[in-house]
C-alpha cells in the first residue's frame, strides 16, 4: 500500500469517527455520561488500553517531529481528541511527502 492509499484510509476513519462522535453528542452531552457506566470496570480497561496506545502513537510522532512544543502540542491533540488527532496526524505526514514517495518515508524522520 503506498501512502497516498493510506491516506484515503485515515480519511474515512477521520470521517467516521467525526460523524459517530457528534452522532454521539448530539445524543447525550459527555459530561452527562452515567456513573455506573464510568466506574464500570470494561469501561475503565478500554480507558486504560487506549491511553496506552495513543501513547504508543505519540512515541512515532514524537520521533518524526523535530521540536518539543511541536512534540506536547500533539501529545495533547491526542489526549484530548484520540484517533481523530492522531487520523489527522498521518494525513498530515503523507500531504507533506512527495508522490512517488514509499512507506519508508512516511515511517521515518525525515532530513
Amino acid at each position: 500500500m503506498t501512502p497516498h492509499r493510506l491516506a484515503i484510509v485515515f480519511g474515512c476513519f477521520l470521517a467516521a469517527i467525526l460523524a459517530a462522535t457528534g452522532w454521539a453528542s448530539l445524543q447525550v452531552p459527555i459530561f452527562e455520561t452515567p456513573r455506573e457506566l464510568v466506574t464500570h470496570p470494561w469501561f475503565i480497561a478500554t480507558l486504560v488500553d487506549a491511553y496506552l496506545a495513543f501513547t504508543a502513537f505519540w512515541l512515532w510522532a514524537a520521533y518524526k517531529l523535530r521540536t518539543w512544543p511541536a512534540r506536547i502540542a500533539w501529545l495533547l491533540a491526542i489526549y484530548l481528541t484520540g484517533n481523530m488527532a492522531m487520523a489527522v496526524f498521518v494525513l498530515w505526514q503523507v500531504w507533506t511527502l512527495p508522490r512517488d514517495a514509499g512507506l519508508d518515508a512516511l515511517l521515518t524522520r525525515r532530513a
